[in-house]
């Protein structure tokens, strides 16, 4: 301790050292980051939690507590030099199913979604679906020679449409007839002609309901502009970049090369088709022209690192980002590793097909259901309580599991995992707000009304290591949406969890002197945990 600089003796607290720049920190106005930069930085939690701090800091803590209890926690959002932002995430394809692989991609966008915008960010949702290019030439045939009716209504449903896809690609490999047509119809849907686009459009509508069931279940909202949207921009974009010199001539194809790769960026494929390079770039150009975006966000896997790269690079030849990372507009790919089965392979059924989505979260609210039937809450709650519940905890643990890992790793689905009441899962985190409002319910005060007549008073040292780890939730958010890292939020999620518990533990609150201090303490721990859990897209539970 002999670097800091001087030390503060209060009675009847403890004894703080700090260095000379927290001392003209403690006689400044407070902010909510000003406890993890200055004084959580400086020691360890244990640390902290056995010391004290000047009255005139404990009595900043406690009104920023309170001040937030009545103004409400969006006093708290962090501000970040970004006005506009794209999440481009999800993006599965028309004509298959949502499946597990698109779990990832799904919730990590929409948690960097709801993070910028608690932070005051406009923010674009993105689902850039696979909605054009060769294949809907088979399928539409096929639509035409199997569903003669098909104007009518009588198209496949979804689940018979991935099987028609399937159907459709074996025939267009197999049969050159059937692979001509097919082609004839493409440049059909590409030249307008109304019969071929109408088929097209029921193709996309049965797939989007489709998708739509598993957004509902997890309660995440996209606005669609698929690979349609933007390929009348792509003649444009390529004439722009080809007046910049970017793009060469190799092998009967059209490319740009990049300064460090070996291969090329394909930008027109040899028989003139566009690919997704051409359509990311078009893409790009529309949201920095037309929706004039300072930070585009791609959620997909890490496989497809290179393209990005690649992609990146290309709109810095051509002008279109600064040469600076750090400077804006700015364009970040979100990558993440996959979902792996308990024998550590990509997670699939024992067909071996892909676990599709929304069987997979139907499975864990089951589970969740059964649960809560085995500890009798149906006969405690009514129908609507235990469905809620079980939607609740079974989506948000599906959620949770994900968000809390780094998402550049691998990690393993187990249900039993998730689903565990103890450790680090949503079960345990949702219970424990639980107990939180229960404590409240049970002393039987308004909790509004205390708002406007007590007051909080940090006297415990447990209360004061959960009061200074609630000021901490600006920080963590601001570096959350910075690094583009949910699980950052994850554990200061647990970690308040945990300082509750130990709180609660040493310090009576319903019937002690401080009750009304400490259920407001509560109260605030309550209402951060909540804002927590709607940025991780996870719904909070009230009883348990």
């Amino acid at each position: 301790m002999s670097s800091f600089a001087f030390s503060l003796k209060i009675p009847p607290l403890l004894t703080l050292t700090a260095p000379p720049s927290t001392k003209l920190l403690i006689n400044t106005n407070f902010s909510p980051f000003f406890f993890n930069t200055c004084i959580l930085r400086a020691t360890s939690r244990r640390f902290f939690g056995a010391v004290g701090v000047s009255l005139r800091t404990i009595s900043t803590m406690e009104k920023s507590l309170q001040k937030m209890l009545i103004d409400g926690i969006a006093t708290w959002a962090p501000k970040l030099p970004v006005k506009r932002a794209v999440v481009d995430f999800s993006s599965p394809n028309i004509a298959k199913e949502m499946h597990v692989g698109h779990l990832r991609s799904t919730i990590i966008g929409d948690t960097l979604a709801r993070m910028l915008e608690f932070s005051n960010v406009d923010v674009l949702r993105r689902n850039h679906v696979g909605d054009w290019g060769t294949q809907f030439g088979m399928l539409i045939e096929s639509l035409f020679e199997e569903f003669p009716n098909w104007e009518a209504g009588s198209a496949p449903a979804i689940g018979d449409l991935e099987e028609f896809y399937k159907a459709s690609k074996k025939r267009f490999d197999a049969d050159a007839d059937f692979k001509e047509r097919a082609q004839k119809a493409v440049v059909s849907l590409q030249g307008g002609d109304e019969k071929y686009r109408m088929a097209w459009s029921q193709i996309c509508e049965i797939s989007r309901n489709e998708f739509q069931k598993v957004y509902g279940r997890l309660g995440v909202h996209l606005e669609e502009k698929g690979e349609s949207f933007y390929n009348p921009y792509i003649p444009s974009v390529l004439e722009l970049l080809n007046e910049k010199g970017l793009i060469q001539e190799s092998e009967g194809a059209r490319v740009i090369f990049i300064e460090g790769k070996k291969i090329p960026l394909i930008v027109v494929k040899r028989d003139g088709g566009y690919n997704y390079a051409s359509t990311d770039l078009a893409a790009l150009w529309y949201r920095l022209n037309e929706e004039k975006a300072d930070w585009i966000i791609y959620v997909t896997d890490v496989g497809q690192r290179e393209h990005f790269e690649m992609f990146f690079a290309a709109a810095k030849r051509a002008g279109w980002l600064p040469l600076n990372e750090n400077d804006y507009p700015k364009t970040s790919h979100v990558g993440f590793g996959l979902v792996l089965g308990e024998d550590g392979k990509r997670f699939r059924t024992r067909s071996t097909d892909v676990v599709k989505l929304v069987d997979l979260l139907d499975e864990a609210k089951n589970r969740c259901k059964s649960a809560l039937e085995e500890r009798g809450k149906a006969k405690e709650w009514t129908a609507e309580e235990l469905e809620q519940t079980a939607e609740a905890v079974g989506y948000g643990a599906v959620k949770y599991a994900d968000l809390k890992n780094n998402r550049l790793t691998n990690y393993t689905f187990n249900f039993d995992q998730m689903l565990n009441d103890k450790g680090n899962t949503a079960v345990y985190l949702l219970y424990a707000h639980a107990r939180i409002c229960s404590i409240i319910r049970k002393s039987g005060k308004d909790i509004e009304e205390l708002k406007k007549s007590g007051a909080i008073d940090l006297a415990h040292p447990d209360e004061r290591t959960l009061g200074l780890h609630l000021l901490q939730f600006a920080e963590i958010v601001e570096e959350a949406c910075t690094n583009l890292l949910p699980n950052l939020l994850c554990e200061y999620l647990y970690n308040i969890s945990e300082d509750f518990t130990k709180f609660y533990t040493n310090c009576q609150v319903v019937g002690s002197a401080e009750e009304t201090s400490r259920l407001l303490l509560c109260e605030a721990t309550a209402v951060v945990m909540r804002k927590c859990f709607h940025l991780l897209g996870i719904t909070p539970v009230y009883k348990i």
